[in-house]
């Protein structure tokens, strides 16, 4: 399989999240890609229209499929056991880890995505910009767990972009091989402490003044 035949499994999770989904998902929906791929919605037992929106996309677009989180748990990481659950429905070789309020800006993305990735690729970094979508590539994910640990950790607004968000490495979606998801799901929900998360602060900001 060449990279250009790279198909792709895009995760997300929701909660209460009706009306963005009616604005945003069609984004991830109408993308034109031939060599095909699926949205997966995780539904965190929405409490509004959520399963409804989600039902009637489900009629026409095919490639759309959904599940659910029980009713909340006080003791499990919501998030991070959510997007287990998208990684364990995923068909496909690549897993995009994405959100709602992070719609592609153009119905070429999953093509983008493929034309950056090699034979040595275990995962990307996407970060949506005025000139388009930019992306930083890793051979492991090691390489970039510093990112990942600092954006994914609790309390933290996780892909929400924010002023400068490339060079604080507030990014909008990790590309990675499926087999490789659960290495980076580890460092989601880390509790780091204030020293440590300094330290992340100007390693990611190094990394990206690059």
């Amino acid at each position: 399989m060449t990279k250009n035949d790279c198909r792709f499994s895009v995760m997300m999770t929701v909660y209460d999240n009706a009306h963005e989904l009616q604005e945003y998902l069609p984004a991830f929906l109408s993308q034109e890609y031939e060599p095909g791929y699926e949205v997966i919605v995780v539904d965190e037992s929405s409490t509004d229209d959520t399963e409804d929106v989600l039902k009637l996309q489900k009629q026409d677009h095919p490639q759309l499929y959904t599940t659910f989180l029980p009713k909340p748990d006080r003791h499990i990481i919501r998030k991070k056991m959510a997007l287990t659950i998208g990684v364990k429905a995923a068909k496909n070789e690549w897993v995009i880890m994405s959100d709602i309020h992070a719609a592609p800006l153009s119905a070429l993305w999953l093509q983008e995505l493929s034309e950056a990735i090699d034979e040595r690729t275990e995962v990307m970094l996407g970060y949506f910009q005025k000139g388009g979508t930019k992306l930083q590539t890793f051979n492991t994910v090691e390489e970039a767990s510093a990112l990942i640990r600092k954006a994914e950790r609790k309390k933290a607004d996780g892909h929400k972009g924010s002023l400068l968000k490339y060079l604080r490495g507030k990014y909008d979606f990790i590309v990675v091989r499926k087999e490789k998801a659960h290495e980076v799901l580890k460092y989601f929900e880390e509790q780091i402490s204030k020293h440590h998360l300094i330290e992340l602060h100007l390693s990611v900001m190094c990394h990206n003044l690059h």
